[in-house]
């Protein structure tokens, strides 16, 4: 009998404890729940001045292989690289974007092959602070037999995450001022952050320039763009959703 009542008794003991587990669980869960939570859209611009001009070049060339194709190519860019170095800069600030071969054919009657187009883009970053510069580098492309693509006014990486911090730190104190109003509204308050999310960062170079077509008939309109045009400061958003307790 005394075994039997021992038995009772760690059973009794087992059950409470599964039961005050449960208990535990279920509070957990509703803490963890969307029950009594707001959640809030926060957004903010931060506004900074570009600190780049980027000039992109179009280098295209063709030839009845395509290794002539490339090789007339390659003449252009190494003219290019030269004029671009004799300007001040190095070889590594002239970077290559893209560069790819491919026949081209005429489809007008059937499919007669024409011939391979080689096509190569590229860019050069120059300081705002040497903007009287953007000029010569125009020219440098063009007499190399370059094509002038577009010219932005653009951020470099360092001033990029500076904008994008700022505009993030201002958009989570912005959803931050949007739930404590609501709580008020509704005489609750505001609780702990449940979740947080970075929605979207959306940051996006001024274009000065652009060319209607491949060539270099448009660096007068290009040079003439570049230099009479001033940045003005260029706007970094930033989104974030929270979600709130309230109480």
């Amino acid at each position: 009998m005394v075994k039997l009542q021992k038995s009772v008794q760690i059973t009794l003991i087992i059950a409470a404890a599964v039961v005050v587990l449960a208990i535990i669980g279920i509070i957990y869960l509703k803490s963890g729940s969307t029950e009594n939570t707001i959640k809030v859209d926060g957004q903010a611009t931060a506004e900074v001045a570009p600190d780049l001009i980027t000039v992109y070049f179009s280098i295209e060339t063709t030839g009845s292989t395509s290794k002539i194709a490339e090789d007339a190519n390659s003449a252009i860019v190494s003219k290019l690289t030269n004029n671009i170095v004799a300007l001040g800069f190095s070889e590594s600030d002239l970077k290559t974007q893209s560069f790819n071969i491919y026949p081209e054919y005429d489809y007008s009657n059937g499919q007669k092959f024409l011939d391979y187009k080689a096509s190569n883009s590229m860019k050069i970053q120059i300081p705002v602070a040497k903007k009287d510069k953007t000029s010569n580098v125009i020219d440098a492309g063009t007499n190399a037999g370059a094509g002038i693509s577009y010219i932005n006014f653009e951020l470099t990486p360092a001033l990029q995450q500076q904008a994008k911090t700022t505009a993030i730190k201002n958009a989570s104190d912005d959803a931050n001022v949007k739930a404590q109003a609501i709580a008020d509204g509704f005489n609750k308050r505001l609780g702990r952050l449940v979740s947080v999310s970075l929605d979207n960062f959306d940051y996006r170079p001024w274009p000065v320039y652009a060319s209607a077509e491949s060539g270099i008939a448009g660096a007068p309109a290009a040079k003439s763009a570049a230099m009479n045009i001033n940045p003005s400061e260029q706007e970094v958003s930033a989104y974030v959703t929270a979600v709130y307790k309230l109480s």
